[in-house]
């Protein structure tokens, strides 16, 4: 969902920006892509775009964004997972681990 937060994009595109936030750690397959959206889209937080296609673009691309309820769980996700963050910093287990002492 968090690729859809600043705008449509088509499943390609979708793909293309998880693998560059993520720096290739996540890449996600079409089978993979395509059956999350659809669970997205059932679970009424994505929606196919209507909108006309871009100049250009191939007519068969389907382009989705986030509902207003797609959003709202989003904004939720993103809090919760700062909370697990702020905790895990807190008992220092993002620090860099320190070599045995010999």
């Amino acid at each position: 969902m968090l690729a859809l937060a600043d705008g449509e994009r088509h499943g390609y595109a979708i793909a293309r920006e998880i693998d560059a936030v993520t720096k290739g750690a996540v890449r996600m397959g079409p089978g993979t892509l395509y059956g999350t959206l659809q669970r997205l889209v059932a679970s009424a937080l994505v929606e196919p775009s209507h909108a006309p296609h871009r100049s250009g673009d191939d007519p068969r691309r389907r382009y989705y964004r986030l509902t207003a309820r797609g959003r709202s769980t989003l904004k939720t996700e993103i809090g919760r997972l700062a909370t697990v963050v702020s905790v895990a910093r807190r008992r220092h287990v993002l620090d860099t681990p320190r070599p045995e002492a010999v």
